[in-house]
């Protein structure tokens, strides 16, 4: 869609509606699949069905096709497919749209109709994965290394003893293979972790050094103060120690008439050291500039698969913010790096995704760790995350890997015993088999309806946290590109000489 921002506003505000309508199909991709797999099965077994919805609420759109009424609601939250003979549903979807009695229906046709459409979700998801596998998925150096690429200064990183370039084996005793994600990663150990210290099993130079113990709490992190209102918004922090993955910097662009553009550097370069120093991350450049104003500066850059040395000379920006005294070199960097197609399998996907889930709800119900229902999103959480998928230049490649993760968490999380969900309409089921009576249908529609709108404050719950996320999120902003700029060397004031 590069060609929209030809277009200037009007381009930009296209962009937008196509990307969010963009979102809203594949979003109901997957809860169509879902909900037709209820369908199908009710047909199947001959249940009465009375309505089949996408979202809920007031709908926009109905029509009555052989007894069946299908429409779209008002609120984009999911969807479901009306049958009066499983548990009633009667105070949140409405009566049954017939007068006549309903013969009941056997506990093993409730179980197979429940079961239907997590396992159409779970197939979804199968079928993502094949193409993933033959496709290829992205992915960044700093995701799947296991290797420090950045400690922040006084942090329990650095406290503790963790150095850029160790090799991270294990935390906590559990291995690690990558860093980032949410089954045996850096990241994923240190949020889960429960005590007040974290173990580190790490390589460095070669040799397997002792385990070391680092501090869960980083006191610097808790010193913001938020607004009353601020809290039903923002999220609670989640634990850091100050480290970060390993990453080759590469150049996006350079700046006009900065010291890069002077010294050559090129777009898609990367920078593989410094002064001889090996590099493992952008800010570890930053921080050496920082004290090399006005000095001549050695790196080693890759290009086009061959090493050459570049040299330039970082300098304060000729415009810049009144406070800002750093040295820089003028580099706008590529937003991820070099990234690379993994072709993972389709069990190896599926099985990572769901232990991903897995974890997720152990460490909500059964852990001391900081993660909590506050950690976790909606809809609008969901959509936000494919709409910044679709701006990425492999959006097709994200799409299918993440719709993967996303439809073995729906096959999940409905085949909790809760009810309302699907795992809770087939818990009742074997309850009324043992009892061999149905449950008293009065009853179960007060549990259910109570369910019902405990799933919705939850939704709301969650959304509140999402908004937080798009209108709160970042912290404190930091300086843009725009507040920087050069000058060409003829219209440039005298360097300043350090004063001896």
């Amino acid at each position: 869609m590069s060609w929209l921002s030809s277009l200037g506003s009007v381009g930009s505000v296209l962009r937008v509606i196509i990307l969010v309508i963009e979102v809203l199909f594949v979003f109901n991709l997957m809860i169509l699949v879902h909900e037709w797999g209820h369908f199908l099965a009710a047909r199947w077994r001959g249940l009465k069905v009375d309505a089949f919805y996408i979202w809920f609420g007031k709908p926009l759109w109905k029509k009555t096709i052989n007894g069946v009424e299908y429409g779209l609601g008002c609120i984009p939250a999911g969807g479901f497919v009306k049958l009066p003979q499983m548990a009633p549903m009667d105070a949140i979807e409405g009566g049954s749209m017939s007068d006549e009695p309903l013969p009941p229906i056997k506990p093993l046709d409730k179980i197979i109709v429940a079961f239907a459409g997590p396992l159409f979700s779970f197939g979804l998801a199968c079928t993502f994965a094949l193409l993933v596998s033959w496709l290829g998925k992205p992915q960044t150096e700093s995701f799947v290394t296991t290797t420090i690429g950045y400690v922040a200064a006084d942090s329990p990183a650095a406290k503790a003893g963790l150095k850029v370039g160790d090799n991270i084996l294990r935390i906590d005793g559990a291995p690690i293979r990558r860093f980032e994600g949410f089954v045996d990663s850096v990241r994923w150990g240190i949020i889960s972790s429960e005590g007040k210290s974290i173990d580190f099993e790490v390589e460095r130079d070669g040799k397997l050094l002792p385990a070391i113990p680092v501090a869960s709490e980083w006191p610097d992190l808790d010193e913001e103060k938020h607004a009353w209102w601020e809290v039903i918004f923002k999220r609670p922090a989640l634990r850091e120690v100050g480290i970060s993955g390993k990453e080759t910097p590469m150049v996006g662009k350079v700046q006009a008439d900065s010291p890069a553009a002077e010294a050559g550097l090129l777009a898609n370069d990367e920078l593989l050291k410094v002064d001889g120093l090996p590099l493992f991350t952008r800010v570890q450049l930053a921080d050496y500039l920082e004290n090399k104003s006005g000095q001549l500066v050695k790196l080693t850059v890759r290009r086009a698969g061959k090493e050459l040395s570049i040299s330039l000379t970082p300098r304060v920006p000729d415009k810049h913010p009144a406070d800002f005294t750093r040295p820089m070199a003028g580099i706008v960097w590529h937003a991820t790096g070099e990234r690379k197609l993994a072709y993972p399998s389709v069990r190896e996907q599926i099985s990572d995704a769901a232990r991903s889930m897995a974890s997720m709800i152990s460490k909500l119900v059964w852990s001391n760790s900081d993660i909590s229902p506050a950690h976790m999103s909606g809809p609008v959480g969901i959509g936000r995350v494919y709409y910044n998928l679709l701006q990425d230049p492999a959006a097709l490649l994200q799409i299918l890997w993440f719709s993967v993760v996303l439809n073995v968490n729906l096959a999940i999380m409905n085949m909790l015993p809760f009810p309302v969900l699907d795992g809770g309409h087939i818990t009742m089921a074997i309850a009324e088999a043992i009892r061999r009576r149905p449950l008293h249908s009065r009853v179960l529609e007060w549990v259910q309806t109570a369910c019902a709108l405990t799933l919705f404050g939850f939704l709301i719950f969650v959304t509140l946290k999402d908004t937080g996320d798009i209108f709160m999120g970042g912290g404190k902003k930091a300086s843009s590109l725009e507040e920087f700029g050069w000058l060409p060397a003829d219209k440039r004031a005298p360097a300043k000489l350090p004063v001896k």
